[in-house]
């Protein structure tokens, strides 16, 4: 009769996952700070090493950079360098940003982001305000919008959604990390987009609750 399959010894488990080698943290740090989008783990194991697995090698690599200059974060997705979060006060005075999007803009995509798909009819509609041309322009431009099929309704007009590229933008790994409407739009959770002078909304656009040439709130 064969012997019976010898029990594990108490305190062992499953076998250990290979140690990580300085290379795959190499080709890892190489390929984020090439790529022009996030890396999803599935792209990295296609040149890592024989042995080394993704998730492994990005975690040892987060470890690596923990307190540095820049971090791994985790964002649509995917992988993607950025600079720490507390280093943001001091760049601001060095490093130029693309100029902000105006905030008749930023409050569109904030609705689009919460209600999608939404339709051009239903942004106004809940924002209180027309939508101008030039603004849905400005959101297609920066690929933080994209048309989302057709409402079947008579006219069919277009569903409107966020892109990944929305997701980057705000730093964000999924539409279940979207803050609260009113941060979205806040010039805070916006900073990717700012510069030091806010875009004026097109014209013949008001922004929600003011009358034509009512001075700007101060915030």
């Amino acid at each position: 009769m064969p012997a019976p399959p010898e029990e594990p010894e108490e305190g062992e488990g499953a076998p250990e996952s290979p140690a990580v080698s300085p290379e795959a943290l190499r080709i890892a740090e190489a390929l984020l700070f090439a790529s022009d989008r996030p890396v999803q783990p599935s792209r990295l194991q296609s040149v890592l090493p024989e042995g080394q697995e993704a998730r492994a090698v990005l975690a040892a690599l987060a470890s690596a950079l923990a307190g540095r200059g820049v971090e791994l974060a985790e964002i649509a997705g995917g992988f993607a360098l950025r600079t720490a979060p507390d280093l943001a006060p001091t760049l601001t005075r060095v490093v130029e940003v693309p100029r902000r999007l105006p905030r008749a803009a930023m409050e569109a995509l904030a609705v689009i982001a919460w209600h999608q798909p939404v339709t051009r009819a239903e942004i106004e509609e809940i924002r209180g305000a027309g939508l101008s041309q030039a603004t849905l322009e400005s959101l297609l431009e920066n690929g933080l919008v994209a048309p989302k099929g057709h409402r079947e309704v008579p006219g069919r007009p277009t569903l409107w959604g966020t892109t990944p590229r929305f997701l980057e933008q705000f730093g964000l790994s999924s539409l279940r990390d979207l803050p609260k409407r009113e941060e979205l739009v806040s010039a805070e959770a916006a900073a990717p987009l700012l510069s030091a002078a806010e875009a004026p909304a097109p014209p013949g656009e008001e922004a929600p609750g003011e009358a034509p040439g009512a001075p700007e709130e101060a915030r």
